[in-house]
């Protein structure tokens, strides 16, 4: 077997040659940066859960004096540590969108205005239906995954960044910049604090809903589609279990 590679498109060729028996595509998608975006933000997701469903529904009390124990201060600390982990990352994630390949940009900018987006969409929809016999081949992600993690996942995280600093900025005080940024517009928005605090505790079993998902159709994907899916987040490589044109390439 040999390995050749065709720079115009990102791709290499296993076994290409007139005799082989196996041939296996593969096609670089996700850069380093972008890679390491996505595992950090399942870290900090995951502590945030966590964390945010024990500050919404707390432990009972521990007896004695309260500087014996600092428990729920560690579990708000790291709450707070994780979303600004979160943040940060967000950001870079945006301008990595800018300057990075064409799938770097793709979750934040779904082809919507395309005919051939929403027909795409809509076999998709019948594939996970289990009504279409096989899936359509996909370099970067299909038209439903593109769509759902635009919607669900980047203004999901952006809303609970948002409602997350508005909360945070009651304990910093005014005058600090998450209070004047945050707070001063976003409790007046929602009608008082303890409405933000409902949407912000909202917005986690949203995230949570979301990620169940995304596992189970990453999952599901990597067994019965076309293409690796799972595997390509570790190695930003994406193989295929054929040589025929992928649809977004």
């Amino acid at each position: 077997m040999s390995v050749e590679s065709l720079d115009d498109h990102e791709r290499r060729e296993v076994g290409a040659d007139d005799h082989a028996t196996h041939v296996e595509q593969a096609v670089y998608i996700y850069q380093a940066p972008v890679r390491l975006w996505h595992w950090v933000n399942v870290c900090s997701i995951l502590v945030l859960g966590v964390t945010g469903y024990l500050i919404g529904s707390p432990l009972p009390s521990i007896g004695g004096e309260a500087y014996d124990s600092f428990f729920f201060g560690w579990i708000r600390y790291l709450h707070f540590v994780a979303g600004y982990i979160l943040a940060v990352g967000f950001l870079f994630r945006v301008y990595w969108a800018f300057v990075g390949n064409k799938h770097a940009r793709q979750i934040f900018m779904p082809p919507v205005w395309r005919v051939s987006f929403w027909k795409e969409l809509g076999h998709e929809l019948s594939w996970y239906a289990m009504i279409a016999r096989q899936p359509l081949k996909y370099a970067g992600h299909n038209p439903l995954a593109t769509l759902v993690m635009h919607v669900m996942f980047i203004w999901g995280i952006v809303f609970m960044i948002v409602t997350g600093f508005a909360l945070y900025g009651e304990g910093t005080g005014m005058g600090s910049w998450q209070h004047t940024f945050f707070s001063s517009w976003v409790i007046p928005l929602f009608g008082q604090s303890q409405d933000v605090h409902t949407w912000h505790h909202l917005g986690l079993w949203v995230i949570v809903c979301f990620v169940i998902v995304h596992v189970y159709a990453a999952t599901r994907e990597d067994i019965m589609s076309r293409q690796s899916i799972m595997s390509s987040m570790f190695s930003g490589w994406r193989t295929f279990r054929d040589n025929k044109p992928a649809e977004d390439e």
